[in-house]
C-alpha cells in the first residue's frame, strides 16, 4: 500500500512539472520578443548639403549635449548642432516688446522650434538661430518633467527583465533535476520495497524544493510589476523671503541633509516644486516660483546629485497654497519649494 501511494505521488508531481515548464518557457519567449522589439534600429536623419542655407520647422524628438534631432512637418528627421554662436530666442507675436533669450538648456524634447543654419561637412545643420514661442516652451517643459523619470524607469525595467530571464533559466534547470530525481525514485520503488520510506522522504524534499522555486519566480514577477511605482521616502519644505529666490542658510542646511539621504538610496528620484504667495501679479509669481525651484535644483547639483536623478523643476505660482494668503504668516508659508525623495518600489523590495 505504501509503494502504491508513493507511485501515485510521483505521478502527480510529474504531471505538475509538465504544466509548469511550458508556462515558464512561454514567459521567457515573451520577454525575448519584447527585448528584440526594443532594439529595432531608428531612422537615419536627413543630410544637409555642405554650405547650404536651410530653414526648418518641426519638433525636437531627441536631445543630447550640443546636438538634437528635429522632425519637420513632412516627417523627415534633421540632425542639428547647437554652438556657442547659436542665438536662441522667443518667437513672439507682440511687436511692442523685445523677444526673450533662452539658454541652450531650454531646448527640450517635444519643443516646436524654427531653426535657421547651414550644412556642415558631415551633413548636419549647424544652427545660427533657433526660435520658439513661450507657450510652446511651457508645454515642452511640462512634458519633459514627466518623460524623464519614465525613461529612467524603462531603463531600470530592462535590467530587471534580464534578471528575470536568468532566474527562469535556473528554474528550468531545477525542474530538469527534479524530473531526474523522480525517475530515480520510481526505479528504487520497483526494485526494493524496503526503501519506500527513504524514497518518500526524498520525494518530499524534492517537492519542497519545487515549491521554493515557484515562490522565487513569483517574487521576481512581483518586483518587476512594482518597477514603475515610486513612493515618497522623505519630504522637506524650504521657504523664501518676499520677491526672492535666494536660499537662506536654514534652507541650505535642510537641502544638505536631504542630499545626503538621497545618495544612500537605490533607484531614487528627487522632485522639486516651487510656489509663491499672492503678494504680486499672478504671472510674476509663476516665474518667481520657477526661479525658486531652479535655485534648489542647482544647489542639489552642487552636492553631486546627478541631473538625471532630478525631475525637471516646475513652478505652480500662486496655485496650491498651504495657508491663507490674507495673513502675513500664511503668505510666508506659501513662499516655498517642496522637495521629495521618490524611491523605486521594485528595486527596494526584498529579494
Amino acid at each position: 500500500m505504501k509503494s502504491r501511494a508513493l507511485l501515485n505521488l510521483m505521478f502527480v508531481a510529474i504531471v505538475a512539472l509538465g504544466v509548469a515548464v511550458p508556462a515558464i518557457a512561454q514567459d521567457q519567449a515573451q520577454a525575448s520578443q519584447a527585448g528584440a522589439a526594443a532594439q529595432a534600429p531608428a531612422a537615419q536623419p536627413s543630410r544637409v548639403a555642405v554650405g547650404r542655407k536651410q530653414k526648418i520647422s518641426g519638433v525636437v524628438i531627441s536631445r543630447e549635449a550640443d546636438k538634437m534631432v528635429v522632425r519637420d512637418i513632412n516627417g523627415s528627421d534633421v540632425a542639428v548642432t547647437v554652438s556657442g554662436a547659436t542665438k536662441i530666442s522667443e518667437k513672439k507675436a507682440n511687436p511692442f516688446r523685445s523677444a526673450k533669450n533662452y539658454p541652450v538648456t531650454a531646448l527640450l524634447r517635444g519643443l516646436e522650434v524654427e531653426v535657421e543654419g547651414r550644412g556642415d561637412s558631415s551633413g548636419v545643420l549647424v544652427a545660427d538661430r533657433i526660435k520658439f514661442t513661450d507657450d510652446d516652451f511651457g508645454v515642452a517643459r511640462s512634458l519633459d518633467s514627466r518623460v524623464a523619470p519614465v525613461e529612467t524607469r524603462v531603463t531600470t525595467t530592462e535590467g530587471r527583465v534580464d534578471t528575470a530571464e536568468n532566474r527562469i533559466t535556473a528554474a528550468e534547470q531545477n525542474a530538469q533535476r527534479l524530473s531526474g530525481q523522480l525517475e530515480e525514485l520510481a526505479a528504487v520503488a520497483n526494485t526494493a520495497r524496503g526503501g519506500a520510506k527513504a524514497a518518500q522522504e526524498t520525494a518530499d524534499q524534492a517537492l519542497a524544493a519545487s515549491k521554493a522555486n515557484s515562490a522565487d519566480i513569483q517574487a521576481t514577477n512581483d518586483r518587476i510589476s512594482a518597477i514603475d511605482n515610486y513612493e515618497a521616502k522623505q519630504n522637506i519644505t524650504v521657504n523664501f523671503k518676499v520677491n526672492s529666490a535666494v536660499l537662506s542658510d536654514e534652507a541650505k542646511m535642510a537641502l544638505d541633509e536631504i542630499a545626503t539621504q538621497a545618495k544612500a538610496e537605490k533607484g531614487y528620484l528627487i522632485q522639486v516644486t516651487g510656489f509663491a504667495s499672492a503678494d504680486g501679479p499672478e504671472a510674476k509669481n509663476r516665474v518667481l516660483s520657477e526661479r525658486r525651484a531652479d535655485a534648489v535644483k542647482r544647489y542639489l547639483a552642487e552636492h553631486d546629485i546627478p541631473l538625471h536623478r532630478m525631475i525637471n523643476p516646475f513652478g505652480f505660482g500662486e496655485l496650491k497654497p498651504v495657508a491663507e494668503n490674507n495673513t502675513r504668516e500664511g503668505r510666508k508659508q506659501n513662499r516655498r519649494v517642496e522637495v521629495a525623495i521618490l524611491v523605486n518600489k521594485g528595486l527596494t523590495a526584498s529579494r
